[in-house]
C-alpha cells in the first residue's frame, strides 16, 4: 500500500536546501527520536514513512504527517523524491535494509549497531565504498555538544592519553522515567520481527544495543581500541561487563556496561592525559540535556566547562548527516568504518569472555 499526499507548497529553492528523508520503521525509536528529529531539523524534512504494520503506520503517520506513507519498502525506495533513508527497525534487519537503500541510490542513516556481526558489517562497508553514498551509524552521543567539546579538548589540549574510563549503566527505573519524557508510543498487534527471538540471548542483545554506544563513545574520544579483556558477572537478573582495553596510542582503559543499576541512569567518562584531564556525566537523551563536562588544562591550571545549549542529539545527528550530503561537509557522525570497528570490539569482548584472555580486535571474529 502507498499513499502520497498533495505536493508541498514550499518553493523549490527551499526544498533544494532540505534532505528529503524516508523513515523505515514506525516503532519505538522512530516515534521517540527520528520522526521528531526530521520535523525539527533545519536542513531535512520527513518525506516518507514505511512500516508493514498498517495498524501502526496509520496512527504514527497521522501524528507526524509525512508527505507519503508506504507498507512496502521497495515502493518507498522507488520514490524519486526520497533522498535518504533512516533504518529504524530491529538490529537483524539493519544491514539488509541498508544494502537495499544503497542499491536504490539512497543515502543511509542506520540505527546502531550497524550490524549484528563483523562479516555483515564489513560487507555493508564495502557496499558503501562502491556506492559513493553516505552511510552514518546512529551512535548519537557524538552529537552531544559537550561530548564533542571534550573530544576536541582531548585531541588539542591534554597531549598523550594515559588512561580512559567510560561507563554506561542503564537504570532499573528507565521506563518509569522515559514514560514521562517520550511522547505516547503506539504499538502494533502484528509487528514484523526477526526470525527466532533475538532478545532471548540477553548477553548478546545488551552488547549489541548498549555496548555499541559505549564502545563508539570511547573510540570517539580516545581513538582505536586494539585489545580487550572482559569479565562478566550476573546476579538477580542484572549483568555487568568490566572490560580492560588497550588503546592504539599505548594508553589503557576500562569500560563498564551494567544492565541495570538500582539507581538513576549513569553514563559518562574520565580521560587522563599528559597535560590535562576530562570528566563527564551524560544523561538520558530524552531529557534533551547536554552532558556535564569539565576539562582541566595544565597550561592555565583552570577548568573549562562548555555550555551545550542544544541537547537534541537526534536532531543534531540528522542535521550533520544532511550537511554532509547536501553541502559536502565533513562527516562527523560514525561512518561505515566506525561501524565495523565497533563490531570488531564487541566480537572481541564476546571472545574474551569465552577464552578468559586478552583478545586483539584485529583477530578472529
Amino acid at each position: 500500500m502507498a499513499y502520497v499526499s498533495a505536493p508541498s507548497r514550499a518553493g523549490e529553492g527551499e526544498r533544494a536546501r532540505r534532505l528529503r528523508v524516508g523513515v523505515l520503521g514506525a516503532g519505538q525509536i522512530a516515534q521517540a527520536a527520528h520522526l521528531g528529529a526530521c520535523r525539527k531539523a533545519r536542513n531535512a524534512e520527513l518525506h516518507a514513512l514505511c512500516d508493514a504494520a498498517e495498524d501502526l503506520l496509520a496512527p504514527v503517520a497521522a501524528a507526524h504527517r509525512p508527505r507519503a506513507t508506504y507498507t512496502d519498502y521497495d515502493a518507498m525506495l522507488a520514490d524519486p523524491l526520497v533522498d535518504a533513508v533512516i533504518v529504524a527497525v530491529a538490529d537483524q534487519f539493519h544491514v539488509p535494509m541498508a544494502l537495499k537503500a544503497l542499491e536504490a541510490g539512497k543515502h543511509v542513516l542506520v540505527e546502531k549497531p550497524m550490524g549484528v556481526d563483523v562479516a555483515e558489517c564489513e560487507a555493508l562497508a564495502a557496499a558503501v565504498a562502491r556506492s559513493g553514498l553516505v552511510l552514518q551509524v546512529g551512535t548519537m552521543r557524538r552529537f552531544d555538544p559537550n561530548v564533542a567539546y571534550a573530544r576536541d579538548f582531548i585531541a588539542e589540549r591534554i597531549g598523550a592519553v594515559l588512561a580512559m574510563r567510560a561507563w554506561y549503566c542503564d537504570s532499573a527505573y528507565r521506563y518509569e522515567m522515559t514514560d514521562a519524557l517520550q511522547p505516547p508510543l503506539v504499538s502494533s498487534a502484528s509487528p514484523v520481527r526477526p526470525e527466532g527471538d533475538p532478545k532471548a540471548d540477553r548477553r548478546r542483545y545488551h552488547l549489541l544495543g548498549h555496548a555499541s554506544h559505549l564502545v563508539d563513545t570511547a573510540r570517539f574520544l580516545c581513538g582505536e581500541i586494539v585489545g580487550v579483556r572482559a569479565q562478566l558477572a550476573e546476579k538477580y537478573g542484572a549483568s555487568t561487563w568490566f572490560v580492560s582495553t588497550e588503546l592504539a596510542d599505548g594508553g589503557i582503559g576500562h569500560l563498564d556496561l551494567t544492565i541495570a543499576v538500582r539507581m538513576d541512569w549513569f553514563e559518562g567518562f574520565h580521560v587522563y592525559g599528559e597535560h590535562g584531564s576530562v570528566v563527564a556525566r551524560a544523561f538520558q537523551p530524552w531529557y534533551l540535556r547536554a552532558a556535564e563536562v569539565e576539562c582541566f588544562a595544565d597550561a592555565d591550571r583552570a577548568y573549562h566547562r562548555p555550555l551545550g545549549a542544544d541537547g537534541h542529539v537526534f536532531r543534531r545527528q540528522l542535521e550533520a548527516f544532511a550537511a554532509t550530503i547536501l553541502d559536502g561537509a565533513p562527516q562527523t557522525g560514525a561512518g561505515a568504518a566506525d561501524g565495523v570497528a565497533v563490531a570488531r570490539v564487541l566480537a572481541a569482548i564476546d571472545r574474551s569472555l569465552t577464552t578468559g584472555e586478552t583478545v586483539r580486535t584485529d583477530g578472529p571474529a
